[in-house]
């Protein structure tokens, strides 16, 4: 279980989360809606551990383990993933060798290159991107649909067992939004997955469905 019991966290001073409480149990699928200001981005840049996001009460904890103690990649590598609102660019690495990387902390059985091509292009597939992305740069050229997508692959080669997407429908249109949808959703079954996802508009809801929706404000 992922347990946040009365979190109140300041970004340079000013207090933006306010005694936040929210539990998360496997395969639970929760839906965060609210306006702009509310907390709802700073939830997840708390969760993960961001510097610039101070958190003054409360606590998280993961499985009966205290998360706020643990660095951040020890937080991913424990299990938590964030889709990001937006995503950056990272030049250099290119998009197959960032999933294997990532897949190999993981995983006990670890992939060369060559051997995890096969699986990369499977990702792709299940996310609807050309296999050509497997040689790109990290989101390097991608289109803001074309980087939420690779959120999503980025998700299927982790298999958290809590996953936060913030605004991952935002920049999508119809077509890859029920691609997505039905991406996150495959992962979220196969692996029972704790899933929180923070959207501004209900067309999400109509290809995922929520156990629990929460509306976040003052």
């Amino acid at each position: 279980m992922l347990k946040i019991s009365d979190l109140t966290v300041e970004i340079e001073g000013k207090k933006v989360l306010d005694g936040f409480s929210l539990e998360i149990k496997p395969g639970e699928s929760h839906a965060i809606m609210g306006p702009n200001g509310s907390g709802k981005s700073t939830l997840c840049f708390a969760l993960m551990g961001h510097p610039k996001y101070k958190v003054i009460d409360g606590k998280i904890e993961l499985n009966g383990q205290d998360l706020l103690k643990m660095s951040t990649d020890a937080r991913a590598r424990a299990g938590i993933f964030l889709g990001f609102q937006y995503p950056r660019e990272v030049a250099g690495i290119t998009f197959g060798n960032f999933l294997r990387q990532a897949a190999n902390l993981r995983s006990e059985k670890k992939l060369g290159p060559a051997e995890y091509y096969k699986t990369a292009g499977i990702l792709m597939e299940q996310v609807g991107l050309d296999k050509k992305f497997i040689g790109r740069g990290v989101n390097e050229g991608f289109s803001g649909g074309e980087k939420k997508r690779a959120e999503i692959a980025q998700l299927a080669a982790l298999r958290p067992q809590f996953a936060f997407l913030d605004e991952i429908d935002s920049g999508l249109d119809i077509d890859s939004l029920k691609t997505t949808a039905k991406a996150i959703e495959d992962v979220r079954k196969e692996n029972e997955m704790g899933l929180v996802m923070i959207t501004h508009y209900q067309r999400l809801l109509h290809h995922l469905k929520a156990d629990f929706v929460h509306v976040m404000v003052d």
